[in-house]
């Protein structure tokens, strides 16, 4: 499956089926993270259950610290 990922189109491995197992590829399933699927915000709940689709726009943001 093919995805735009934070404007970048990216192969996925078959086994990234939902959102949440795509946040785990990428490591980021343990940092606060906001979740768009195709222009819609995802709940951290909808991650669970939000099935990916070929040509999805996925955007992820996570939260850096600093000073």
């Amino acid at each position: 499956m093919e995805i735009l990922l934070n404007g970048e189109n990216i192969q996925l491995p078959y086994h990234i089926a939902l959102v949440s197992d795509l946040l785990k590829h990428y490591q980021v399933h343990d940092k606060v993270v906001i979740v768009e699927v195709n222009g819609e915000i995802l709940t951290n709940t909808e991650h669970q259950n939000t099935r990916l689709s070929d040509r999805d726009r996925i955007e992820i943001v996570h939260f850096v610290g600093g000073g």
